[in-house]
C-alpha cells in the first residue's frame, strides 16, 4: 500500500469519526418528550 493511500483511508476515516460525532450530538441535544405550540396556525403537537 502507498503512502498516499494510507493517507487517503485515514482522511476518510477521520471523517466519518467527525459526522458521527456531530450527528450523535445532535440527537443529544434535541428536547425528549412533548412539544405542543400554539400560534396563529392554530395548535401544534410534536412527539419524540
Amino acid at each position: 500500500m502507498s503512502r498516499n493511500t494510507l493517507y487517503l483511508l485515514l482522511g476518510a476515516l477521520i471523517v466519518v469519526v467527525i459526522g458521527f460525532a456531530i450527528y450523535a450530538y445532535q440527537q443529544e441535544s434535541q428536547p425528549s418528550g412533548i412539544q405542543i405550540e400554539i400560534n396563529e396556525e392554530g395548535l401544534s403537537v410534536e412527539g419524540n
